[in-house]
């Protein structure tokens, strides 16, 4: 067997396997946003953050259905050495690992920037949907449940929102669990910390998995690229169109 045979049988392989996991994730989408009441009966009542899957139906159909597309551009390009979908497979990759980059330097060099912009778009969404809106409230009560915090960036997020005007208090995430009734005293002594920071915590605390698991997914974009552009030159070389 020779070596173009091996990467080519490889690429193959591997497209084959981005293909069939990215349409078991669009599957899981499109059941999670039709019907997810069923799925949630399937895969049972594991705990509060079981119902987040019923919230990111929409997400698994987008990563999906580019998982879905890269494998079909990566494994038909290889098989019928199509310089054509090969280079479009190694575009598509470009194009996402450039904006994965952005997105890194963005996070690290501009962090403030980057919270400021997320405060923008979260604050009035928590002051108007939360308490309102069944899947907004769901997400926001499991994430303040697991990371022990309260709204955005504290109690203050609450202040003048849907919620505090039906219930004359905020959220019991937003004070110790002894208080009885969270109100702005028991809020402000209890000085609970907002999401956003313990968020930032338990990545920093995690930082070594979290780095680990970016740094493989950069190779395996990489490596991908690399392996598209080597079969498209020996394709070009031959003359295959």
């Amino acid at each position: 067997m020779g070596c173009f045979t091996f990467v080519k049988i490889m690429m193959v392989l591997f497209n084959l396997i981005i293909f069939l996991g990215g349409a078991a994730l669009l599957a899981v989408g499109i059941w999670v946003s039709v019907d997810g009441g069923s799925f949630l009966k399937v895969i049972g009542s594991i705990s509060a953050q079981a119902m987040q899957f019923v919230n990111v139906g929409y997400f698994c159909i987008a990563i999906g259905a580019v998982l879905v597309l890269l494998g079909f551009l990566g494994c038909c390009g290889a098989q019928k050495e199509s310089k054509c979908l090969l280079i479009m497979f190694f575009a598509i990759i470009m194009v996402i690992f450039i904006a994965e980059l952005a997105a890194a330097v963005v996070a690290l060099v501009y962090s403030s920037f980057a919270e400021s912009i997320l405060k923008a778009w979260a604050t009035p969404a928590l002051k108007s949907d939360y308490g309102t809106q069944s899947d907004v409230t769901q997400i926001w009560n499991t994430t303040m449940t697991e990371l022990k915090c309260c709204g955005f960036t504290n109690y203050t997020d609450f202040s003048g929102s849907s919620y505090y005007s039906s219930h004359h208090s905020y959220p019991p995430f937003c004070c110790q669990s002894n208080t009885t009734t969270c109100n702005l005293e028991a809020a402000e002594s209890s000085a609970i910390e907002g999401c956003f920071n313990r968020l930032l915590l338990t990545l920093k605390q995690n930082a070594n998995i979290v780095g680990g698991i970016a740094a493989g997914i950069c190779a395996l974009e990489i490596a991908a690229m690399v392996v598209s552009m080597v079969l498209y030159c020996h394709i070009d070389k031959n003359g295959v169109s």
